[in-house]
């Protein structure tokens, strides 16, 4: 359940994040909302998930995943360019947690 958690803490955080050019620097009102709520949403949700899962391990997942996930966002809807670079960086990220969860952190 800690992890069906996690997947809905970074599911929100990454609409957070995709909300962030829409606002406008905070000018407009609905995506401003609507991001504010998602980042609530995120942080609530991580609260519940690190009652079941070691900080350290709950946060590699979060923010490893949710970089990878808006990088992907960022390129599919955001019109912001992909590079080999972008993708190598994002399969390190994800590699790093890879390692941190089976080098015995839970």
């Amino acid at each position: 359940m800690a992890y069906l958690l996690l997947a809905l803490a970074i599911t929100a955080e990454v609409i957070g994040t995709s909300l962030l050019k829409a606002s406008d620097g905070f000018t407009r009102l609905w995506p401003t909302v609507g991001l504010v709520a998602c980042y609530l949403a995120a942080f609530g949700l991580l609260a519940l998930v690190v009652r079941d899962v070691p900080v350290g391990v709950a946060y590699a997942i979060w923010s490893g995943l949710g970089t990878a996930a808006i990088m992907a966002v960022g390129a599919a809807f955001l019109g912001e360019p992909l590079s080999v670079t972008k993708v190598v960086g994002a399969g390190l990220v994800i590699a790093g947690v890879v390692v941190l969860n089976l080098g015995g952190a839970h």
